[in-house]
């Protein structure tokens, strides 16, 4: 399966919230510990999207990490530390433990930062994290258009 072209400008606002027919994989410390076509997308105007993965399909130890954020749409993340393979990596990951009704298809989901595995990849594409520090949308060859996170993006 490959993915169609698609043009980040023209995601919505408020977010697209769907399921992911393609299989989703990341690797750890260089185990795999996803493969799933169970994820759930979340594609909001400018971003790449940010794919929310079943704890249960996540083959890692996971522990709770320090800190919390929140969202104007979704509500109030906590986040998560990896490990696998003997690695460690902490905070790489957010979920939504009470979504907003809008939301709740990602509630007992975590969306991964990609920066933070060995590699991700979505129907076999290598998955580039979105730029910036805070941003986790997962950047796929098919994505056009201008993604937020890199200098200059800040506040649009």
């Amino acid at each position: 399966m490959t993915l169609p072209p698609e043009n980040v400008q023209t995601y919505p606002r408020p977010p697209l919230v769907e399921p992911v027919a393609a299989l989703v994989e990341v690797w750890l410390g260089g185990e795999k510990i996803v493969s799933t076509t169970d994820a759930i997308r979340v594609c909001e105007t400018h971003h790449a999207p940010t794919y929310y993965i079943p704890r249960k399909a996540i083959r890692a130890v996971i522990t709770r990490a320090h800190g919390s954020s929140f969202c104007e749409w979704k509500g109030g993340a906590r986040y998560w530390t990896f490990e696998a393979g003997g690695k460690v990596a902490r905070k790489c990951a957010w979920g939504y433990p009470t979504p907003t009704q809008w939301f709740k298809d990602i509630a007992g989901r975590l969306a991964i930062y990609a920066g933070e595995m060995d590699e991700c990849r979505v129907a076999g594409m290598k998955v580039e994290p979105q730029p910036g520090e805070f941003y986790g949308g997962w950047v796929t060859p098919n994505l056009r258009g201008r993604i937020k996170g890199g200098p200059g993006s800040y506040g649009w």
